[in-house]
């Protein structure tokens, strides 16, 4: 029987676990914290052998199949490193898949952008006539979509990350798209040049029969997508091609798409959102009708420009998915008028030099967290304190009338938070307590 080896017993990796034993494999499945007694319990019923508190030295000498790395550890920490002398480093996308080979695959991925197509793009596939998931780097884990459901003719829209990427070796969509390029990462990747080379592997394995969607407004992107494989489509908010904006609507292919109108969702940048979903949702087979309909019933996605709550005449939105500085920036832009901003977190080692002219749209900042210095560098009237409960508090106390306020951190949440989502819900508590 092959062995394969799972490190990180996070969702994904108990999913890939309960898939690959499911399957009929030898899983083995490590974390470097001491797991819970009925999830122990439960994986050691399954079959599966588990090694918690810890990944011993020793498992680098065992030959395994398949070694399936979870995202959240860095491809960059000393076991893997030692590992991928002698493995290839998988992530569960890539493995899941092979065992659904029917599944049709809408890949998104980029800086920023890609949770609002992979979400849209979900409910817009959920409206036709296949069945659909919506799954990967959001929501859920593919390893846990085809342990449920099997292999069978289904549409998934797909989000991956460069993190995920790196582990890819057969993957292959039917239609691909990176949204942008953008310094982001360097925490972990050594140089922009590796994170960029990490996104470019989403249309690898594409070919004449595959649709990878090409953003002409971004230089990176048009840099490193020439002389594909695969058939292109070209999309632009300025330039006429197979996807732009005109006259109030998008148009594909020469025919009206859906109009602005119907987006509810604020700012450019989710007119190109919409586009993309739109665009890729018609590649995998979808009509028009029903894709105008998704995008004029969706109504975003949960920490990206979020509205929140009014309280005593202010609006406070949580852009808690803000997590570099190309996605404040984009926030900031959403707004005609100037916001009261909450920004900082844990430092990616990307700087915030970026934003200096786009705070002329903020009237007040508050900042916090590892980062907060080097933001007050960039604004120096902006408040410093320690934590976001601080932040809200006085913003809250320093706010008038029919002001804005906007947490968009530009910054990882990990310094004070364990993920943006945890720290985005903690903001819209503040917000809903305070009176």
């Amino acid at each position: 029987m092959s062995k394969v080896l799972i490190i990180g017993a996070a969702r994904s990796g108990l999913a890939i676990a309960r898939l690959c034993r499911k399957m009929g494999f030898e899983v083995l499945l490590t974390d470097l914290k001491p797991m819970e007694s009925n999830l122990k319990c439960s994986l050691l019923d399954m079959g599966i052998e588990v090694i918690d508190g810890g990944h011993p030295d020793y498992l680098v000498d065992i030959d395994f199949l398949w070694v399936i790395k979870n995202p959240g550890i860095s491809h960059k920490s000393p076991f893997i490193e030692k590992l991928s002398r002698k493995h290839f480093i998988y992530n569960e996308i890539e493995i899941a898949l092979r065992f659904a080979p029917s599944y049709q695959v809408g890949a998104i991925t980029g800086t920023n952008g890609k949770t609002t197509v992979t979400t849209l793009l979900g409910e817009i596939l959920a409206q036709g006539e296949k069945i659909s998931f919506t799954g990967g780097n959001i929501g859920l884990p593919i390893s846990e979509i085809v342990e449920k459901n099997g292999d069978k003719d289904a549409l998934i829209a797909c989000e991956i990350a460069a993190f995920q990427l790196i582990g890819t070796d057969s993957f292959k969509p039917k239609c691909s798209v990176i949204m942008n390029l953008s310094p982001d990462h360097l925490d972990v990747f050594s140089d922009l040049d590796e994170y960029y080379e990490a996104k470019t592997r989403i249309f690898k394995n594409m070919n004449e029969h595959d649709v990878f969607l090409r953003n002409l407004d971004d230089h990176e992107v048009v840099k490193r997508t020439e002389n594909l494989k695969c058939k292109t489509l070209s999309f632009s908010y300025h330039q006429v091609c197979d996807c732009y904006v005109t006259d109030e609507k998008v148009m594909l292919y020469g025919e009206p798409l859906f109009a602005l109108s119907d987006l509810q969702i604020l700012g450019r940048h989710n007119v190109i959102n919409a586009m993309v979903a739109g665009a890729m949702a018609y590649v995998m087979g979808i009509n028009r009708e029903t894709i105008r309909k998704g995008i004029s019933d969706f109504e975003g996605v949960e920490h990206r420009i979020e509205f929140v709550k009014e309280v005593n005449g202010v609006k406070y939105y949580n852009d808690s998915k803000g997590t570099n500085t190309d996605a404040t920036i984009i926030a900031l832009k959403s707004f005609e008028k100037p916001v009261i901003l909450l920004a900082g977190g844990y430092d990616k080692h990307t700087g915030f030099e970026d934003l200096r002219p786009f705070l002329t749209k903020v009237s007040k900042m508050f900042v916090y967290g590892a980062t907060k210095y080097q933001l007050k560098e960039l604004y120096p009237e902006a408040i410093v304190v320690e934590t976001l409960g601080e932040a809200v508090a006085l913003a809250a106390k320093l706010s008038q009338f029919e002001d804005i306020v906007l947490f968009s951190p530009a910054c990882a949440s990990y310094d004070q938070f364990d993920n943006y989502e945890q720290r985005g819900k903690i903001f819209k508590d503040m917000v809903n307590n305070l009176e």
